[in-house]
């Protein structure tokens, strides 16, 4: 009897020993005997700490207004396994899933996978299967052994580093810098999101001789005069020189980093050997057409707001660069009331760093148990959170920390829910207003 797409997930939770068992030589082996390892479609691979999943979702929604076809691959999910692997920005649908896994079964003999290495075979099946002219793939933990970096990017894409995944990736920056860079190719471009980047990240570009490109030296954005979160812009790259753009719908003027960035990448793309895909589909990105990409951009849980009497935002800011962005953006959109924290983090984070990066911008904390063998009870989270945050409320989950906030905001407050995407899928859940596209 063939296997639902639920009962495959859970074989495959439990089908490798280790959860996260980073190294190339496993699936890269497997995706050989599948033949997917050199995908005949162009590929941008994006990583960094923070940033990642926006700027792909930029390349994707800029891609598709060109009226290319495009194959996107993230992750984790929220609330459902599809919305990991995007074709033409509709999920992948549970028929072409499982039909995938049970190919990857067939190839990978006495082999075992994790369930991210499952995950990044089968899109990459489905993209070939679909002939998709471009691969998106973000980057799951690191860049050099993660298994999106079994393929060969044309071009590559670091947006940010900062301190996250310790345990996996190192105690410095550069440490993290020099896992990172490890998704850059010889001779390829490598796109930065910022130019202030650790000096391991300059060096791998070095000493693979990639080719930088880099943010506010080889492109560059400016805000016309009246700055803000919805300020009209434009863009100045290697090929494109655009006027009076929107904003991006992803809220938040971090965004204009990233729709820059992805402009830059799809420039880099361009300008590579053999790409006629990339060369027509930057030839289409005029103003016109880069607006309306801009306003199709898609991405659940980052500053996503849910309007009402209470304001709702969701921000998984699960690290304390990312914390420090959402207060930003926070204090970017002031609110007539006050701003309520709906707050859970797993165990292994830093969460005195995200707490002492949003304590400025929250007024009253809801602390929430978090389920799983790396989440930890709210009780346990306040006790690591003394004495940076005073007089939590304490709840057993995410939809009794939701309740509890509303409960108790009025008119004109805002609940900001935020530490994990274990905190923003159930909310989004309770909230019943998921939606990627």
């Amino acid at each position: 009897m063939a296997r639902s797409l639920a009962e495959w997930l859970a074989l495959q939770e439990a089908a490798h020993p280790k959860s996260i068992d980073l190294g190339l030589a496993r699936v890269g082996e497997v995706a050989r005997r599948l033949g997917i390892d050199r995908p005949e479609s162009a590929v941008i691979t994006v990583g960094g700490t923070n940033g990642k999943g926006s700027t792909a979702a930029h390349l994707e929604a800029l891609w598709l207004a060109a009226g290319r076809s495009a194959g996107l691959f993230t992750s984790p999910h929220f609330l459902r396994y599809n919305e990991r692997i995007r074709i033409d920005g509709v999920e992948a649908e549970d028929a072409a899933i499982v039909a995938a896994f049970e190919r990857i079964e067939a190839a990978r003999g006495a082999t075992t996978l994790t369930f991210f290495e499952y995950n990044t075979l089968a899109a990459l099946l489905l993209f070939a299967d679909r002939g998709v002219e471009l691969a998106l793939l973000e980057v799951g933990l690191g860049g050099r052994l993660d298994a999106t970096n079994l393929v060969d990017a044309d071009v590559s894409v670091v947006c940010s580093i900062g301190f996250d995944h310790r345990d996996w990736l190192g105690q410095t920056l550069d440490e993290i810098g020099a896992e990172k860079a490890g998704i850059f190719r010889s001779g390829r471009p490598a796109v930065l999101g910022t130019a202030h980047m650790p000096a391991s990240v300059y060096s791998a570009i070095a000493r693979l001789g990639a080719r930088p490109i880099v943010a506010e030296r080889d492109f560059s954005w400016l805000l016309q005069p009246d700055a803000g979160a919805a300020a009209r812009w434009s863009y100045c790259g290697a090929r494109l020189d655009l006027a009076d753009l929107p904003p991006s719908a992803l809220a938040g003027s971090i965004q204009y980093r990233n729709a820059a960035t992805a402009l830059a990448a799809l420039e880099a793309l361009a300008l590579e050997a053999g790409s006629a895909a990339a060369q027509e589909a930057v030839a289409a990105l005029d103003s016109r057409t880069v607006a309306a990409g801009l306003r199709r951009v898609r991405l659940a849980g980052r500053f996503q707001v849910v309007p009402g009497p209470v304001e709702w935002i969701l921000d998984i800011a699960h690290n304390a660069p990312a914390a420090e962005v959402l207060a930003a953006q926070l204090a970017e959109r002031p609110c007539q009331g006050r701003t309520l924290g709906v707050v859970g983090i797993l165990g292994d984070k830093d969460a005195p760093a995200i707490a002492r990066a949003l304590r400025p911008a929250l007024e009253g904390w809801f602390l929430c148990s978090l389920e799983g063998p790396r989440g930890i009870s709210s009780a346990e989270l306040a006790r690591r959170l003394e004495p940076i945050v005073r007089d939590p409320i304490l709840t057993d989950s995410v939809h009794a920390g939701c309740e509890a906030a509303l409960a108790a905001a009025r008119p004109g407050d805002r609940v900001v829910v935020c530490g994990s995407v274990h905190t923003v899928g159930p909310a989004l859940d309770w909230l019943g207003v998921y939606s990627t596209r």
